[in-house]
């Protein structure tokens, strides 16, 4: 068995044009000196390769291996560099892996150099180091002019914050004045294992409160319009409110919610978002203060598993003014999440909750990622995550698909 004093450790760093077979070929020149690989990674942007290799072998190898590689790199036109590493070094190196890891996600229609630095400056006065970086929408094209662009790139960080809420606060503001999302998240398991989703119906799912669009067709659109505002803003009590606006619809015949229903204003995202959750096993749950009869009606457009809302009263094909049961307000949200999660074995780190109003802020607070969509300022500034900047489909940013995943299924 090798000895530490006849071992030595070699970092090599290759850069150059990439091309099919470079890595075995290097590989394969290691092979020959029986090296163990510690570490290796690899990073291609734009065809520009940037490959490091950390590896062991007997110290009295070293001269041959470091000739072979040079020789390699020429035939390959390709640039390396040797660094030797001291067992101490390597031996810190280790101790580093067992911290915190977290990833970052940047999001928008563009990034520029401006976000970028600014969001990384955070991260180094916070102590915290950055292991990998990757692009996960496609090629963002040159003409800014064309429409759903996005951008978006993800950060694999390693380390504890030395004040994560102070951390937190600044990427806020970061998010509002340079107008970008994040998400800053534990990259652990549960991260990687989401499996149920509940959505916020009325200007998440949709772009409109169904309330409001019932009260126009009543001739009381203004007084329940101004009545929505304030629940949503959380200063009203949401339970109120909705009593008040559903006695303002008394008398309204119920065709017109089957015309409302068939010309709803889907929001930007939401076709691509449900094709790519239910095709990867996502469980998907509304979970509205709106009414049953237009979560149906999302139901069985997209095969949403559950629906859970408020069921107005109708007597003589005509509303009462009343309603049915108890009302799905903030708490109840928080109460089906829970329920629907025991239902499906699901553990609540494993999921997640999209909302925009007051009364979806218990359940963006006990999922396992909370995120406000085009929220109100209460609730973005009690969210861990928000988008802002594009449309519902950025959500699977955050769960950390890449376009290239998506562009498989022809849904980019």
């Amino acid at each position: 068995m090798e000895s530490l004093s006849t071992t030595e450790l070699i970092l090599i760093r290759i850069t150059g044009e990439d091309r099919p077979g470079l890595t075995a070929s290097i590989t394969e020149a290691l092979a020959k000196y029986d090296t163990t690989i510690l570490d290796i990674g690899q990073a291609d942007i734009h065809n520009t390769l940037s490959l490091g290799i950390l590896f062991k072998s007997d110290e009295r190898n070293s001269g041959f291996i470091m000739k072979e590689l040079l020789f390699k790199a020429t035939s390959l036109g390709v640039t390396i560099h040797f660094f030797p590493i001291s067992v101490e070094e390597y031996e810190d190196w280790v101790k580093m892996q067992g911290k915190n890891r977290y990833i970052l996600t940047l999001l928008g229609r563009k990034l520029s150099a401006m976000q970028i630095a600014a969001v990384t400056r955070i991260l180094a006065e916070q102590g915290m180091n950055i292991d990998a970086i990757k692009r996960l929408t496609g090629r963002i094209p040159l003409d800014e002019t064309k429409g759903n662009i996005r951008a978006c790139i993800e950060f694999s960080v390693r380390g504890t914050p030395k004040d994560r809420q102070q951390m937190q606060e600044q990427l806020m503001i970061l998010a509002r004045e340079l107008q970008m999302d994040f998400s800053f998240q534990l990259d652990n398991m549960y991260r990687r294992m989401r499996r149920l989703i509940c959505f916020d119906m009325d200007s998440t799912l949709i772009e409109t409160e169904v309330i409001d669009e019932l009260a126009i067709r009543a001739g009381v659109g203004e007084q329940v319009k101004e009545i929505t505002e304030r629940a949503m803003r959380g200063e009203i009590d949401f339970t109120e409110s909705f009593r008040e606006r559903v006695a303002l619809l008394k008398g309204l015949d119920v065709s017109v919610m089957r015309e409302i229903a068939e010309n709803l204003p889907i929001t930007e995202g939401v076709d691509r978002l449900m094709y790519v959750l239910k095709r990867y096993g996502y469980k998907i749950a509304i979970l509205s203060g709106g009414f049953t009869y237009f979560g149906r009606y999302l139901q069985d457009k997209y095969g949403i598993d559950y629906v859970y809302a408020n069921e107005l009263e109708i007597v003589d094909d005509k509303l009462t003014g009343n309603y049915l049961g108890d009302v799905v307000d903030g708490k109840r949200k928080a109460e089906l999440l829970r329920l629907i999660a025991q239902v499906e074995k699901v553990d609540i780190a494993q999921t997640i909750a999209v909302g925009d109003g007051a009364n979806d802020l218990p359940m963006l607070g006990i999922a396992g990622l909370g995120i406000a969509f085009h929220a109100k300022p209460k609730v973005v500034a009690n969210a861990k995550q928000s988008i802002n900047t594009i449309g519902l489909d950025g959500v699977l940013y955050f769960l950390g698909f890449k376009d290239s995943y998506l562009d498989e299924q022809g849904k980019l």
